[in-house]
């Protein structure tokens, strides 16, 4: 299982992604441009030392990105999905995919993703923060999964 995060706006957020995919055995993949460089002394204060656990994968854009998929399975994590993570069977080898925090995700994203799910909120609430989503989403499948398929 792999975390991508779609041109990220705020380091303090990859660092907790860092942190988040190495606790939940996840690979990271970050496609790029970013709003910031990876090495930012932001994201390796939030990521601690578990930055050599998941250390990101860098990818030079969206194309660059898509090269790396495989057979994976691209599941976009969006406020504007029907289906939930508690409705999907997730598989070993999907992609869980973030988009940025200022804009969500383009519609060329929605258009790539095999699958589109959201987290259900109370009502009135519009969103997660995007690592606080990416580890709830990693957490259910991994849930469902069982930690012997990490």
């Amino acid at each position: 299982m792999r975390l991508a995060l779609y041109q990220p706006d705020i380091p303090q957020n990859v660092g907790a992604a860092i942190r988040a995919a190495a606790c939940f055995g996840a690979g990271l993949d970050v496609i790029e441009p970013c709003g910031f460089p990876l090495n930012a002394r932001e994201v390796r204060r939030v990521a601690m030392d578990y930055g050599e656990a998941a250390a990101p994968s860098a990818h030079a854009g969206w194309e660059a990105f898509l090269q790396t998929l495989n057979d994976a399975r691209l599941i976009l994590l969006t406020t504007s999905a029907e289906a939930t993570i508690w409705e999907f069977d997730f598989n070993a080898d999907d992609i869980l995919l973030m988009g940025r925090e200022s804009a969500g995700a383009p519609q060329e994203i929605h258009n790539a993703a095999d699958a589109r799910l959201k987290i259900p909120l109370a009502p009135g609430a519009r969103s997660l923060n995007v690592h606080v989503a990416a580890a709830v989403a990693l957490a259910e499948a991994r849930r469902q999964l069982g930690w012997d398929q990490a």
